[in-house]
């Protein structure tokens, strides 16, 4: 129900759903990092044998090579230490690594009451699931008792202008659009001018999905921002990026080229319950250290969520038996709301 926001028990238990959700779909089955490693190295002293076996399973799971190897570099001086004893040592040391990379990147988005509208421009290439993820912020943004418009940027479909309309009937948003075809620039324009006339908190504007390599589509998406900062040079306040993860080391090229040609400011990596192995998440944040804003692991509102580092690193590391782990996050996470929708 729009205009409520959740209480801080029910935040909590939104947070730790979604924690549990997360250990489930991540890496299903016996796809995590440290799956039967304990048992295959069991009563043994951390050698080459074993970090080897580990390295090979980072890539495999899409951390990328900078990524791995600056994980392996610090576990081979921890050993050289003396300080790990045991596979057991190991694991906790590797999650702890991960946390280290990530956490940096572990910022929720803010919207400054001060920019009205606060405007975010959503991009990302086809098949991200950029309107879908515009549908569940709009949603979050309601509950949040703030005021939204939609603008339909992605001009080249039809189906997206109808699907973008359905998610501002279904939360409450306003919604601009043209007819099909029309100047994407000229979309977001409007949208924001009368965001701001009407005295809106936030705008969300699709863009059309576009692969990183076609320079003149990126060159469009350019000029959208500069449409943008026409009616406000401030604007956008949020460049959203938004990465499939299930596209693994294209997803990090992805986020290089974009960031290069637009400036991301936050990303949001979707469907992550897929055949996505998750490490993509290391590699990205270690590449480029953008801040993480939201993940989603399913089709549902309640899973899309914040991104909590402690969380993540337990469920790809130590998979579905992290219970214990994941739900004693750091206290930097530990009252953050993963901001579960109804």
């Amino acid at each position: 129900m729009f205009g409520r926001e959740p209480k801080n028990g029910e935040k909590k238990e939104e947070k730790q759903g979604f924690i549990k959700r997360l250990r489930a779909r991540l890496n299903r089955g016996n796809s995590w990092l440290t799956y039967d490693l304990a048992d295959l190295f069991r009563g043994r002293q951390i050698d080459d044998e074993i970090l080897d076996e580990l390295e090979t399973r980072l890539l495999t799971a899409d951390v990328g090579v900078e990524a791995t190897e600056h994980i392996l570099a610090g576990l081979h001086k921890r050993v050289a230490r003396k300080e790990l004893k045991d596979v057991a040592a190991l694991i906790t040391a590797l999650r702890e690594s991960i946390v280290e990379i990530l956490e940096p990147c572990a910022k929720p988005l803010v919207i400054d009451s001060q920019r009205r509208p606060f405007v975010i421009l959503v991009v990302g290439v086809n098949g991200s699931g950029k309107t879908t993820t515009i549908g569940k912020l709009a949603r979050r943004f309601r509950d949040e008792k703030r005021s939204v418009m939609l603008a339909a940027g992605d001009t080249f479909r039809a189906a997206a202008i109808e699907q973008l309309n359905v998610w501002a009937d279904r939360t409450g948003a306003a919604f601009v659009s043209q007819q099909a075809g029309a100047d994407p620039g000229a979309v977001a324009f409007d949208a924001v001018q009368s965001a701001r006339t009407r005295g809106t908190d936030v705008v969300l504007a699709d863009t059309a999905g576009r692969l990183h390599s076609q320079s003149h589509l990126m060159e469009e998406l350019k000029k959208v921002k500069r449409v943008i900062q026409r009616v406000d040079p401030s604007a956008p306040h949020e460049v959203l990026l938004i990465l499939d993860a299930n596209q693994g080391q294209n997803a990090l090229s992805q986020a290089v080229q974009f960031n290069e040609a637009v400036g991301v400011t936050g990303l949001v990596l979707t469907k992550l319950d897929g055949t996505a192995k998750g490490g993509i998440v290391i590699a990205i944040a270690r590449k480029l250290g953008l801040p993480i804003r939201f993940i989603g692991i399913g089709e549902q509102a309640e899973d899309f969520g914040e991104f909590d580092a402690q969380a993540f690193a337990s469920a790809l590391v130590e998979g579905v038996g992290s219970e214990g782990a994941a739900a004693n996050s750091g206290a930097t996470n530990r009252e953050r709301p993963f901001g579960s929708l109804p």
